[in-house]
């Protein structure tokens, strides 16, 4: 179990390498602009936790799978840390996700599939290279940093009741379960054609699910992770489900109301509200978490 202690030694490790990112009000609620972190998402916070705690890197650098917010975030690790990284990424991720892990010099392998097709692959390569292997959510440090947002965001806005967080193979939400603790609601917010969380719940274990849906590429996990689920199956108190329908009517709010490009992965959450899957009491606090931005534009202005 990932404790409020780990995340508070996530964030000295990682100090000033990850943004600061702004919270927003907009509707009622609260939104955390994590789609303003380094290489577009908030994954830089768990990558970095992860390859810092790490004493000695091999001389092949780092290597991971990623949708393709994962693969960025680990490419700007390797940057900035001048470490090699390769990432390997399924074609069914946008082609502006294959190009922004390649701006921060990674190189990119292409899989046919989704994101569990090309994690099966990067172990592979991985057994060969000797690198690194830097999981996208099924590891304690991963989950610490990701912790690091909530910490950062009960410094911001004080005391608050429930927190919406979007899912795909669980280390997001566990970080930010792990800093609270049950001390609020946390929610998770998942596509209807991507929903291992809810699944996990439902069955008391992680189970595979489908994978589909216009948010695959950063939510679509077949199964929930196991260090997630030791903090999920504690600390989240709810799990809904969101149309793809809904996703897209919320990217579009998101651009028309307040001029984010957001991903599809990056509204699910907003989406919840949206369609009425979450109805918040009158009075109750919400703060949602607008996690991601890398799409093209073009799909949502």
């Amino acid at each position: 179990m990932i404790t409020p202690d780990d995340i508070e030694r996530a964030a000295e490790r990682i100090g000033a390498r990850i943004r600061r990112t702004p919270v927003l009000e907009h509707g009622g609620v609260l939104l955390k602009l994590e789609l303003l972190q380094h290489a577009g998402s908030f994954k830089p916070r768990g990558a970095f936790n992860r390859v810092l705690v790490e004493r000695e890197i091999p001389t092949a650098g780092l290597i991971a799978a990623s949708g393709g917010n994962h693969g960025a975030a680990l490419a700007f690790v390797g940057m900035s840390l001048g470490l090699p990284v390769e990432i390997f990424l399924p074609v069914t991720s946008p082609a502006v996700k294959r190009a922004n892990i390649e701006r921060f010099g990674a190189r990119v392998t292409a899989v046919d599939g989704y994101y569990d097709d090309a994690q099966a692959a990067a172990a592979i390569r991985q057994a060969e290279s000797g690198a690194l292997m830097v999981h996208p959510f099924d590891h304690p440090a991963t989950v610490a940093g990701q912790g690091t947002m909530a910490r950062e965001l009960e410094q911001q806005v004080g005391a608050i009741d429930t927190l919406l967080v979007a899912n795909g193979g669980g280390g997001f939400i566990a970080g930010q379960a792990a800093w609270y603790q049950s001390r609020i609601k946390v929610v998770s917010v998942e596509p209807e054609s991507s929903q291992c969380l809810r699944a996990a719940l439902t069955r008391g274990e992680p189970v595979d699910v489908p994978v589909g849906g216009v948010a695959a590429d950063s939510l679509g996990a077949r199964r929930l992770g196991e260090v997630p689920w030791s903090i999920v199956r504690e600390h989240v108190a709810e799990a809904v489900t969101v149309t793809d329908d809904a996703i897209r009517a919320a990217q579009r709010e998101l651009w028309t109301d307040l001029r984010l490009v957001v991903e599809p992965g990056g509204a699910t959450a907003w989406a919840a509200l949206r369609e009425g899957a979450y109805r918040p009491r009158p009075g109750e606090r919400v703060v949602v978490v607008v996690c991601g931005s890398n799409c093209d534009p073009a799909t949502v202005v």
